[in-house]
């Protein structure tokens, strides 16, 4: 018996006719929406260690990242259908479990500006890159628009968290867009361009931030 977790497409088909289109705009927009919710993981940042009382903040994060690939796994073995899967992640892991992994390896594992950089640049700027690519009209602005955004994120993100002035703080985020841009273009069947634009900036920076302290 398998178990779906969505109303058939209903929620998604609406989501496309208020814009103008059909349900496939439906699937596509609301993969964009919980992409971008991905960005709340940095609430971890912010949130009291005991906000959950008798266990961490971070092991509720684990918990809901096992939770994840429960859910993945059970959608493997053919007992689960879940919502916006494309049709290319049918015999593959899907981008939320990767998306999962990373978002959750960017808060625990790096230091809080250099997480906060990558989790809350993955969650804005991919989706950002799917529309601009995908946009004849709008293609021109690609990567230029992305690497802006993701620029000022990972400046804002060095400037309210840690004592680099700006123009270290400006290089160590332009340098981060620039590798976070380039990680998302290619396409690899095991590993998915949510994971690598994650981790490969994450990695840049905390090499460069060990090289050249504050």
């Amino acid at each position: 018996m398998q178990w779906r977790l969505h109303r058939g497409g209903r929620f998604r088909s609406w989501l496309g006719a208020r814009f103008g289109g059909d349900r496939e705009l439906g699937d596509r927009l609301w993969r964009r929406i919980l992409h971008g919710l991905g960005a709340l993981v940095v609430l971890y940042y912010v949130l009291p260690s005991r906000l959950f009382v008798v266990v961490s903040t971070e092991e509720v994060i684990l918990a809901l990242l096992a939770l994840v690939l429960l859910l993945e796994a059970a959608r493997q073995l053919g007992a689960l259908e879940l919502p916006t899967v494309r049709p290319f992640e049918k015999d593959r892991v899907a981008s939320f479990a990767y998306y999962s992994i990373a978002l959750v390896a960017a808060v625990l594992v790096f230091p809080e500006p250099i997480g906060a950089t990558v989790a809350v640049g993955t969650a804005l700027v991919d989706p950002l890159i799917g529309e601009l690519r995908g946009s004849a009209r709008f293609r021109s602005y690609y990567p230029g628009l992305p690497i802006t955004l993701y620029t000022i994120i990972g400046l804002g993100a060095f400037l309210a968290t840690t004592t680099r002035d700006y123009d270290s703080s400006l290089l160590l985020a332009f340098a981060a867009a620039l590798v976070a841009v380039a990680a998302e273009r290619p396409k690899n069947r095991w590993v998915d361009d949510d994971l690598l634009m994650t981790i490969a900036p994450a990695l840049l920076l905390l090499a460069l931030v060990t090289l050249w302290p504050a």
